[in-house]
């Protein structure tokens, strides 16, 4: 090795003697055994370095991100696949843990870790491999079904765990994300694009999180996501928020089953919240009512005719109904998962729970590894909180000494026959005058400015002003109807044992008057399309089959009950016949052919459906 000018690319010399000095502006690194390694990162360049070598190298500069200042090959450098830097953490064989520069033979492949058109992805990753040169190593996330690591830069070495939140327009802060899902931050929408992130909890284990690129709040949350429904979908993340900051649910006094007030950051309750194993049959059941009437009366314990816990499922699916026919009387209810301390566990959830939590505090290796930290969520319905209602009795009952405005009036008929339909069509076993709200607000003048002037001017003026006053700045009385607690529904027979489970609302006087024409007109020309009554079931299938019991043939029942209750409605509301009318019609129901089959499908012309009446009435008609 004694020619002059020869061009080395990629050489690797080892000394047992000191290391020799530099000519240039070249850099050496001495590796830790007292080697020398010398790196050629330029192409046609030559330094003389020592002439008992006989060589011409030259130096790559020094890179900030490498410990210490010393040279990683540069981009550019050739041999290097491309002009590429190599990475630390690919390559054949066990090196993961040698030294950057000892390192020679190595097999690439495709991926190189360089990103020319993203220098700040690129910058990100550079931190990354300086980091596991320094020994910072990954950190195995204990979640998930693959191997996912959280890597880290090299300003985090206590201990490595990540005390800091990562944001992408700050390279500086922790890195505490995996590079898998780094890799896939670039999605469509540019200025969109959402990375996710783990950051620490103040009472537990990492708590996830989204944020978009630059470092603001993104839309979707990590569970209970809605695609069809944006507006609920920030709800649910809203009450997530909440529960992981200690803002916990309260349980209702009123009813009797699991009913829980679900608030916000704010503490302003923005939803009700009915687990499926807290329901008035369920086993988690806090109300001691259920569990002494199972005590005393077990023959008449439950509802024969409804399917044991479902009842969520039930008001999720009247919902369902009631934007399917447009009547907006039932608030936003979907089945969700949720997990809080207030919530009725079982002893042992609880101390499972609590002693997985000691073992994450005390030895974290082991703890990463359980699948949860903490209580197990629990499915269930999750109703939007209402404001400004109350129980449609008080207002019933002001209402007879009270006579509304004609507009008024028949504004609250048009929502009451709403309720009607909706009760009619799911069969509702649980329709009292204390289960379904009304709010009412008075007319009042909208002009204040007027008012006030009038309060300034003379008993003269104030008397004329009144007298010319427009009687169109008056707001009539507003009046809603919110229909709730339907969990008591969709039965799979018609009630024909001790009780009847009657309509309440058929003994007011609004239900002896026949359907107007504004119902008619909203409900009928769906109701008599058989392709829409049998899309409606498709859609209660896809909700029902999620619930762990759900049995085809029992779902084939409550649909056939719910056809004989449209059928009845159909040819009332033809017939102009009135609620009370309505409920004294004899009920039947719809079945389809065992033959065709199952959910979902269209109807055809070859569909066959067979009525049957129910011979057999209840003992109690009354109750």
């Amino acid at each position: 090795m004694t020619e002059e000018g020869r061009d080395l690319t990629n050489v690797l010399l080892e000394s047992d003697a000191e290391p020799s000095p530099l000519v240039g502006d070249g850099n050496l690194l001495p590796s830790s055994n007292g080697a020398t390694t010398l790196v050629n990162a330029a192409n046609n360049a030559k330094i003389d370095v020592d002439d008992d070598l006989g060589i011409e190298v030259k130096f790559a500069p020094a890179d900030p991100y490498r410990p210490g200042g010393g040279p990683v090959v540069a981009p550019g450098a050739a041999g290097m696949g491309g002009g590429h830097p190599r990475s630390p953490t690919r390559g054949t064989g066990n090196k993961e843990s040698s030294p950057l520069l000892n390192r020679v033979d190595y097999d690439y492949g495709l991926f190189d870790n360089h990103f020319p058109d993203d220098p700040e992805f690129y910058d990100c990753v550079r931190q990354a491999e300086a980091a596991i040169e320094q020994g910072n190593l990954p950190e195995r996330i204990s979640q998930g079904s693959s191997g996912s690591y959280f890597v880290k830069n090299a300003d985090d070495v206590q201990g490595g765990k990540n005390t800091n939140g990562f944001k992408i327009a700050d390279v500086a802060d922790t890195i505490s994300l995996s590079v898998e899902k780094l890799a896939a931050m670039a999605t469509e929408g540019g200025t969109d694009d959402k990375v996710k992130i783990l950051t620490e909890s103040k009472n537990g284990p990492p708590v996830e999180d989204y944020e978009s690129l630059d470092g603001g709040q993104a839309e979707l949350p990590p569970y209970n996501v809605f695609q069809d429904d944006l507006a609920f979908s920030r709800i649910m993340r809203d009450v997530e928020t909440a529960l992981e900051c200690g803002v916990y649910p309260e349980l209702s006094s009123k009813g009797s089953s699991g009913c829980y007030f679900m608030r916000n950051l704010q503490g302003k309750i923005i939803g009700v919240f009915k687990p499926k194993d807290e329901e008035p049959y369920g086993h988690l059941n806090p109300k001691w009512t259920k569990w002494m009437h199972k005590l005393c009366c077990p023959c008449c314990f439950g509802r024969s005719c409804l399917v044991p816990n479902q009842g969520y499922l039930s008001e999720a699916g009247a919902s369902l109904v009631d934007q399917k026919l447009h009547l907006n009387i039932v608030p936003k209810t979907r089945v969700v998962k949720l997990a809080s301390e207030t919530f009725n566990y079982s002893a042992i959830d609880k101390m499972k729970a609590r002693t997985k939590k000691n073992i994450m505090e005390r030895v974290p290796a082991v703890g990463r590894r359980f699948h949860r930290i903490g209580l197990p969520p629990k499915v269930g319905s999750f109703q939007l909180f209402v404001i400004g209602y109350k129980d449609a009795d008080y207002w019933l009952r002001r209402f007879d000494n009270e006579a509304l405005p004609e507009s008024t009036s028949t504004k609250f008929h048009h929502y009451f026959e709403r309720l009607v339909v909706l009760d009619y069509i799911i069969r509702n076993t649980d329709r009292g005058n204390d289960n379904w709200l009304i709010k009412y607000e008075t007319a009042e003048t909208t002009n204040r400015d007027k008012r006030s002037n009038r309060k300034k001017s003379s008993k003269k003026s104030l008397l004329q002003s009144s007298v010319k006053e427009d009687w169109n700045m008056v707001r009539h009385p507003e009046i809603s109807v919110a229909a709730i607690d339907n969990g008591l529904a969709f039965p799979y027979k018609h009630p024909d044992e001790w009780r009847a489970y009657p309509y309440h609302w058929a003994w007011l006087p609004l239900a002896k008057r026949p359907f107007s024409q504004e119902i008619k007109d909203l409900v009928l020309p769906q109701l008599s399309d058989m392709n829409f009554v049998q899309e409606l079931c498709d859609d209660l299938y896809e909700l029902f089959k999620h619930d762990k019991g759900f049995d085809k043939a029992t779902f084939e029942k409550q649909m056939s009950v719910m056809r004989g209750q449209i059928l009845n409605l159909t040819q009332a509301l033809k017939d102009n016949k009135s609620p009370v009318q309505l409920v004294q019609m004899p009920v039947v129901t719809v079945e389809r052919n065992s033959n065709l089959g199952g959910y979902p499908r269209h109807r055809s012309d070859s569909d066959t459906f067979t009525q049957r009446f129910a011979h057999r009435a209840p003992f109690f008609s009354w109750c």
